[in-house]
């Protein structure tokens, strides 16, 4: 017996959701964004400017707000969207380690290396997020 079937293309082969894509590479751009200016600023709080401070603090927080929506974004792009499911790890990653980063503020022993986990996560997303698809 002989079959005709057309099977469904694998998972790797079928395109990622293009809506969830743009949205995912908004909140990853602002990511890196809020990134560059939090870091902008602690290096000039580092100098004893306290509105510098606040304004460090401030750009953390959204930092955290915009890890929180990339999760699910990248929730909904591994899941129904058909992405890779590294992708929300990566962003839960940048979520888990930006609340480390909010209360080590005082240890710069912690908080500064988690900058760079930061950075290095969102460096990695932003590649993948620009890619052709």
């Amino acid at each position: 017996m002989q079959h005709n079937q057309t099977l469904a293309p694998p998972a790797a082969a079928r395109p990622v959701s293009r809506g969830l894509l743009i949205t995912f590479r908004v909140l990853v751009t602002a990511q890196a964004l809020g990134l560059v200016v939090a870091a902008m600023y602690a290096g000039q709080s580092l100098d004893g400017a306290k509105a510098m401070g606040e304004t460090h603090v401030m750009a953390g927080m959204l930092v955290h707000l915009i890890a929180l929506v990339q999760t699910i974004v990248g929730v909904l792009l591994w899941k129904p969207g058909r992405g890779p499911g590294w992708v929300s790890l990566a962003s839960l990653g940048l979520f888990l380690v930006g609340m480390a980063r909010h209360f080590t503020w005082d240890t710069k022993a912690l908080h500064l290396p988690n900058g760079v986990i930061l950075l290095a996560l969102t460096t990695a997303l932003l590649t993948w997020a620009y890619r052709r698809h």
